[in-house]
């Protein structure tokens, strides 16, 4: 794995735990810079990390991106890689908790 990609795992994983949440998501965009989130769960609006992470770099101004990353337990639901290709990313970086890439 390029030092760029561990760099995003390692912000998801770090997101991840600073929030105690299920789900952790960074992600790099065309000039470089980097987002972190994680999933939001209330009652009147649920989204999960990728989604927070793509829209905050969307609303920073990223028109592509460069490479997605989730660290949870489970997998990628297809709105995540849906919104991942709409922006450039055609396979995401699935991680456990414990960092390493599954898939």
């Amino acid at each position: 794995m390029n030092p760029e990609d561990s760099k995003i795992i390692t912000l998801a994983r770090a997101a991840r735990a600073r929030n105690g949440s299920a789900e952790g998501a960074a992600v790099r965009d065309e000039t470089g810079r980097t987002y972190s989130a994680t999933n939001v769960a209330l009652s009147a609006l649920t989204l999960s990390a990728v989604q927070v992470a793509v829209a905050t770099a969307v609303s920073s101004g990223a028109r592509s991106l460069e490479a997605v990353a989730l660290v949870s337990e489970g997998d990628p639901s297809p709105a995540d890689e849906a919104v991942a290709a709409e922006l450039g990313v055609a396979k995401l970086l699935v991680a456990g908790p414990d960092g390493a890439l599954r898939g």
